[in-house]
């Protein structure tokens, strides 16, 4: 198992805040870098991986580094959308629904709080999807449609 300085500390600090605002999502190490799981489904995973080790990601090597990943889910009909313009978005080799960001100096973070959103609306309860402010709203003030 990995420990959460598997992931530079720049893009853990800008992806707390928009698990916070998420109703009862909590942080966990994983076996590589770190996870945020709505009880027991993970709604985002970020890492490092190492390319050799693991091929999929050598595509995705920035600047010769290994790129630093979150995985997160997407409604089905949104991952291609998603994942067909390349950088820094691509579908993740595994599950149906599962799309990856390359994350770095070049990412739209207002992008990946909407992405986070969408996954936890995806993955949580239908009581606690309910009461999640859009990204945009500051936490504890959810908007009313």
């Amino acid at each position: 198992m990995s420990a959460p300085g598997d992931v530079p500390p720049e893009i853990l600090s800008r992806l707390r805040p928009m698990f916070e605002r998420l109703p009862e999502t909590f942080e966990e190490p994983a076996w590589i870098g770190v996870r945020w799981r709505i009880r027991a489904r993970t709604v985002a995973h970020v890492y490092t991986p190492d390319p050799r080790r693991a091929p999929v990601y050598a595509r995705h090597v920035v600047d010769g580094e290994a790129p630093t990943v979150m995985t997160f889910r997407v409604p089905a009909d949104d991952l291609l959308g998603l994942t067909a313009a390349d950088f820094p978005f691509f579908r993740a080799p595994w599950g149906r629904n599962v799309a990856a960001a390359v994350l770095g100096p070049h990412t739209d973070w207002t992008e990946i709080a909407e992405l986070v959103t969408d996954s936890y609306l995806l993955m949580a309860p239908k009581f606690l999807a309910a009461q999640v402010p859009s990204p945009a709203e500051p936490a504890g003030h959810p908007g009313h449609p």
